[in-house]
């Protein structure tokens, strides 16, 4: 594969590529299409083709086994559908009710982590991964976290958990397009989007600690609007999913499938660690799912407004994140 970088890879298949306004680029992409940017994603010589699931043609990248266990095109069922989405296991703990100790969830982890061979040549896939958790953990008890630069876990982990909660930090702080993205998740999956505030409003932060915090103290920002609000938000859950790839950045590269959050207090899983951005880009065109419209105007990791940059090619796909400054987390994933 050459070596091209993230953004152009999706730019140059993308009607959304061009430095359009935000409201240009918004009003190009109907509120009623299903797949305002996937349609645009599709292969180019530099991104290795995703085979349909009928074509009989050998996959190619790692996403394969993902990309089998959730046929393409079909609706995920509803919570309420009467599909096995749960086993005996999970179906006993969701009618108790009860969260369990951190020790055994601690326990919980580390059998995980020996059963789905995290970190290993033979590591299990994403959908194996979500499928453990749906085998070992009541429904109502997990959670996705999603930055909404794209679909895809949520609807990776929905395939197997329907009706799954999607927490959504709404920082006050979001591109339009992000929100738009969320709007999308929440009408084309079978989720309950949960949206998760900070305490204050921006406007409140302001007269405490003065206008424009995240460009003089960015670690007491992130801390105030994302990481405090999400610790809040996961104490009701024993599972929560992420994201998180460990081509994103060295600080991810050792990335786990699964582990015991000590901060938060619960199991944290990373189905998706091993995927690289083609095989990312490579599920979302597969399974026609929403990607961030930004992530094709070279936007390839994507936070808050003020803090994040477009990034040029061949720079880390990061390095739009606090542009110009030391940090390069927000703190939830260290």
């Amino acid at each position: 594969m050459s070596a091209v970088d993230p953004a152009t890879r999706v730019a140059e298949a993308s009607p959304v590529a061009e430095a359009l306004p935000v409201a240009e680029a918004l009003e190009a992409t109907p509120a009623h299409t299903p797949v305002p940017v996937a349609e645009a994603l599709e292969a180019t010589p530099a991104h290795t083709p995703v085979p349909s699931r009928t074509s009989g043609t050998n996959r190619t990248t790692p996403v394969a086994e993902a990309l089998e266990a959730t046929p393409a095109h079909t609706p995920v069922p509803s919570r309420t559908s009467g599909t096995n989405r749960t086993t005996p296991v999970a179906e006993a703990l969701e009618a108790t009710g009860r969260r369990r100790s951190l020790d055994e969830l601690r326990a919980l982890a580390e059998r995980g982590a020996a059963e789905l061979r995290s970190g290993s040549a033979d590591e299990a896939s994403p959908a194996e991964v979500v499928a453990w958790v749906a085998a070992n953990v009541s429904p109502r008890l997990a959670a996705v976290a999603c930055s909404m630069a794209d679909a895809a876990l949520p609807h990776l982990v929905a395939a197997a958990i329907p009706g799954v909660d999607v927490l959504f930090l709404d920082t006050g702080y979001h591109f339009l397009e992000t929100t738009f993205t969320r709007d999308e998740v929440a009408r084309t999956l079978d989720v309950r989007i949960v949206d998760v505030k900070p305490e204050k409003t921006v406007r409140e932060q302001d007269a405490e600690h003065g206008k424009d915090l995240f460009a003089r103290d960015p670690a007491l920002c992130c801390e105030l609007r994302k990481v405090a609000p999400l610790h809040r938000a996961l104490g009701g859950y024993e599972v929560w999913f992420t994201g998180v790839r460990r081509d994103e950045a060295p600080t991810r590269a050792n990335t786990p499938l699964i582990v015991f959050d000590e901060r938060n207090g619960l199991i944290k899983v990373n189905p998706v660690a091993a995927w690289s951005f083609d095989d990312l880009i490579a599920y979302a065109t597969a399974h026609e799912v929403v990607v961030n419209p930004l992530v094709a105007n070279g936007y390839p990791s994507i936070g808050c407004a003020p803090c994040t940059k477009p990034v040029a090619p061949g720079e880390d796909p990061r390095s739009g994140r606090w542009a110009g400054l030391a940090k390069t987390e927000c703190g939830l994933h260290v």
